[in-house]
């Protein structure tokens, strides 16, 4: 934990760099480009530091719920260091070409650092990670056409042995009413304890999960 706490302080003392010379700029921080917003240059560093955060809020049990978005949609991140020369969103609008899939494999690659620090960490009987939930997911099929018709997602944890894990399940011909992200999200909080009639467009559990 305080070889984290080192690394936070240190990136602490880089934005408080950087909003003093957005300040000088008289611009939003945010607006300013990386690393001069005060997020680090190396987006690994930055990333594989989220998710040590989120490891050690679930492990001391400060937080059972985190998001991490790697890269907002319209991002213009650059990703040097797997020789990808495009932004990311015009990386995406290629998102069949070998570039791209190196961007999604570098971001799979967290989730998979993630639940692999989460699985070494004791817990009760099993792991943190069998008392979790890990959802990953993009909000583009394809990113070329914009198309959302049908979104890979993956569940990783067995959230105290409610899921059960190492299936692949398909609903692309359940019909549109029996395969809507809000009905998985019902499934979700009913084994987290929160019973809810309705979730967003959803009033109905999805099957078989």
């Amino acid at each position: 934990m305080r070889e984290v706490e080192k690394r936070v302080d240190g990136m602490r003392k880089v934005k408080e760099t950087a909003d003093e010379q957005a300040k000088a700029a008289n611009r939003p921080a945010a607006s300013m480009p990386r690393p001069a917003d005060g997020l680090p240059e190396d987006l690994r560093e930055h990333a594989r530091l989220m998710c040590d955060l989120i490891a050690i809020a679930f492990q001391t049990d400060r937080t059972r719920v985190a998001s991490l978005i790697l890269a907002r949609d319209l991002s213009a991140q650059i990703y040097p260091f797997i020789d990808v020369k495009d932004g990311h969103h015009a990386a995406s609008h290629d998102n069949n070409s070998a570039a791209y899939e190196r961007i999604a494999y570098f971001h799979l690659s967290q989730l998979a650092y993630l639940a692999k620090k989460l699985d070494s960490m004791p817990e009760g009987d099993g792991t943190v990670l069998d008392n979790s939930c890990l959802m990953w997911l993009s909000n583009l099929w394809i990113g070329r056409k914009h198309d959302n018709t049908r979104l890979p997602l993956v569940l990783a944890g067995g959230l105290g042995g409610t899921l059960k894990t190492g299936r692949t399940l398909n609903y692309l011909e359940a019909g549109e009413e029996n395969r809507k992200m809000c009905s998985l999200y019902l499934s979700l909080m009913d084994r987290m304890g929160l019973k809810l009639d309705r979730f967003g467009d959803a009033n109905t559990r999805l099957a078989n999960l």
